[in-house]
């Protein structure tokens, strides 16, 4: 079958690729590793990734989602927290390399969007879609259109503080003597105690660190969700619920839709 349509996903700590026909069935699926902190090898994968799913055929559609938002009239990223990608020309650079245009978009929006469309909220009037990976991201659909925002940056939720951080007067003690020990964290963007600092994978991680004093994986530790000591997940899900509130309470959804490896945790589900 003929390859109409690629699609590159550069959030968390894998850069995925697919290749679809025209009917939108899924041809093939690569996943290789992000190259970290180094902005170079991360146009050359791409491109490199896009050239093996192309499989020869001509001009098909690219689409690329990032972990944050492109800045049309300056030409450059924002908001990435893959940090190494903020104030690059991502797009105009894989443009170059590949010499066709590419579709660019937050990877947030792009799940949002698709979620209203085809998925979990599929005919809901208002969606938030959440991602919970290495990140911490939102979008916004309305009535299935894109809430972009006059920067594009409406449903960024992860840079809003984290609601009542030591200070929530309806957790039980036991668990509001665990967040008290939690020492504040500073954020890329510069200001203290974002929620994507604590509701990140690597928040969680850091959580449990503190909490335990043993450094696990995101994947290791909702995997012992449930188990002596669950502290960590209760408090995570806890961290979650308020910030989720702020959004109910400023743009109320219909359906929240979550995404991201941290929500396959059956604890969050």
């Amino acid at each position: 079958m003929i390859v109409a349509r690629i699609g590159i996903d550069l959030g968390g700590t894998k850069i995925e690729g697919v290749a679809l026909n025209r009917r939108g069935a899924v041809l093939q699926r690569v996943r290789l590793p992000t190259p970290r902190d180094d902005y170079d090898s991360i146009v050359s994968t791409v491109c490199g990734l896009v050239r093996k799913l192309a499989d020869g055929a001509k001009h098909p559609s690219i689409g690329v989602g990032t972990p944050g938002v492109w800045i049309p009239d300056r030409k450059v990223m924002k908001n990435c927290n893959s940090t190494w990608l903020n104030g690059r020309s991502l797009k105009t650079d894989i443009e170059a390399q590949l010499e066709v245009q590419i579709g660019i978009a937050n990877d947030a929006d792009c799940f949002a969007l698709a979620e209203s469309q085809q998925g979990a909220a599929r005919g809901a009037s208002l969606v938030f879609g959440v991602i919970l990976g290495a990140g911490v991201g939102g979008g916004i659909v309305v009535s299935g259109e894109l809430l972009r925002g006059a920067s594009g940056l409406a449903g960024e939720w992860g840079h809003t503080p984290l609601p009542y951080f030591r200070s929530d007067p309806t957790m039980p003690t036991w668990l509001a003597e665990k967040e008290q020990s939690l020492r504040d964290r500073a954020c890329y963007c510069g200001r203290p105690n974002c929620v994507e600092t604590f509701l990140s994978g690597p928040g969680l991680a850091r959580t449990h660190l503190e909490l335990h004093g043993v450094s696990q994986s995101t994947e290791q530790i909702a995997a012992n969700a449930g188990k002596a000591p669950e502290e960590t997940m209760q408090l995570y899900c806890s961290m979650l619920a308020r910030s989720l509130a702020q959004i109910v309470n400023v743009i109320d959804p219909e359906v929240i839709v979550l995404g991201g490896g941290v929500s396959n945790a059956e604890v969050v589900l």
